[in-house]
């Protein structure tokens, strides 16, 4: 856990937040500024900063987002028409937090996002 970083304060339980799954390998809380109907964040509970510090170790970590994202659109009910997944790493990306973390986007038709 980095103490500064607001993502490890949220899977500590530091900080409040609108938990909807947790285990021992991944976290995923509702956005608070959200973007879309369903704005969900899934983070690895070890902390990383960005996808360029993904170690082979970091897989089943990153393997379970995907299977949670999964999971947590079903139960939104946004599996069927469709929702985005998206991970920015670095500033350029627009990465904001630098704890690597996926944006689970739906419930609305969502903008191309190169145009």
């Amino acid at each position: 856990m980095v103490h500064n970083c607001v993502f490890c304060r949220i899977v500590a339980g530091e900080l409040p937040s609108t938990k909807l799954y947790q285990d021992d390998l991944v976290t995923a809380f509702r956005d608070i500024h959200p973007v879309a109907p369903t704005h969900i964040l899934i983070v690895p509970n070890r902390h990383m900063n960005s996808v360029n510090d993904v170690l082979p170790e970091d897989e089943p970590a990153l393997g379970r987002m995907f299977v949670i994202a999964r999971h947590l659109a079903e139960a939104e009910g946004i599996s069927q028409l469709g929702y985005r997944l998206t991970i920015n790493s670095g500033s350029h990306a627009g990465q904001v937090v630098f704890h690597l973390h996926m944006h689970l986007m739906g419930g609305q038709r969502m903008r191309h996002p190169l145009g």
